[in-house]
């Protein structure tokens, strides 16, 4: 089952719409990858809500995907996670740790938002990646300099 990966602005939005299998996991883990790089996206949201229940494999992966995103530049939010399969995956001790969770798209919409305004989602400006000039171009380097000499 091939799993949507839509575009919105910065970010991607996977809505996953029927259970998957494990293939299907992975295939989905490798199709994010790649979108991120190919539009440089800040974040992902992996919509969740159709699934009710998420084993050890799919949390597993879901950790894994939202770390290597991580290490790409994009931030991950989990959304969706259904009350029962929530309680389910604590008494199994499955967690999503360093993975962030949302109720809904909408809230992970506003994770990834604040997270940006914030500095936790990596910028792509190209301001942002341009290297200073010169010192001179840094507040203070003069008095710096100026007082190393003494």
């Amino acid at each position: 089952m091939h799993v949507p990966i839509l575009k919105q602005g910065g970010y991607l939005i996977a809505t996953i719409q029927s259970v998957l299998s494990d293939a299907d996991l992975l295939q989905l883990r490798d199709d994010l990858a790649n979108r991120v790089g190919q539009f440089r996206s800040r974040g992902v949201i992996i919509d969740v809500t159709v699934l009710d229940v998420v084993d050890s494999f799919a949390t597993r992966t879901l950790r894994g995907v939202a770390h290597m995103l991580k290490l790409r530049g994009a931030e991950t939010v989990i959304v969706g996670i259904q009350p029962d399969v929530a309680f389910a995956m604590v008494q199994l001790g499955l967690t999503l740790e360093g993975v962030g969770t949302a109720l809904d798209l909408e809230e992970g919409l506003a994770f990834l938002n604040a997270k940006a305004k914030r500095g936790g989602v990596v910028a792509r400006t190209r301001s942002a990646a341009a290297p200073l000039s010169s010192p001179k171009a840094l507040p203070g380097a003069q008095s710096k300099r100026g007082s190393s000499r003494r």
